[in-house]
């Protein structure tokens, strides 16, 4: 009971976690997305990404999964081309509490008047999914997800799964 307990907890940690991925995308109106069946990657595009070779790695096998759960199969001849890329920014959050209650005399400085202060950091990640069409090499999807970055080697597979797949699930569009 016990073991179930947990593993419904983890699952909820997971959700939650990758709840957290804010997801947006635009795309050209006027495309037929239901003529697209074949995909590649835009590896000149790829490899002007400035991240690690290992996450451009794991981003790839993300990608791959979820197109290939999309119906999609890698072609030498492709009808999508999948470029990405993506940009980190680290916010600083400085948090004050004061606690007591003090009788002083204006400004300055209180024996009774007690604070704190904590500072923390994270880094908040954007990655970009592009599709283009690769006859036209024109752009017809763009997907976009931001969340916080873990430098945790055993969660990077995971956070990175959970940031390509909400992005892919607006992929393709329903148009109204």
């Amino acid at each position: 009971m016990k073991t179930i307990q947990l593993v419904s907890l983890f699952s909820l940690f997971l959700l939650a976690s990758c709840s957290a991925v804010r997801v947006n995308s635009d795309y050209e109106k006027n495309v037929d997305f239901t003529l697209y069946k074949t995909y590649a990657f835009h590896r000149t595009g790829i490899d002007k990404v400035e991240i690690s070779d290992i996450d451009k790695k794991r981003i790839l096998r993300s990608i791959d999964e979820e197109m290939t759960l999309k119906g999609f199969t890698k072609s030498e001849s492709p009808d999508l081309l999948i470029n990405f890329t993506t940009k980190a920014e680290k916010n600083i959050n400085v948090n004050q509490f004061y606690t007591g209650f003090g009788y002083g005399w204006g400004y300055g400085w209180n024996p009774y008047w007690g604070g704190n202060a904590s500072v923390y950091t994270n880094t908040e990640g954007t990655l970009i999914i592009d599709l283009i069409d690769a006859k036209k090499k024109e752009l017809i999807w763009q997907g976009e997800g931001i969340g916080y970055l873990t430098k945790n080697t055993n969660k990077k597979d995971e956070n990175i799964k959970c940031f390509v797949s909400k992005i892919l699930t607006q992929y393709p569009p329903i148009k109204k």
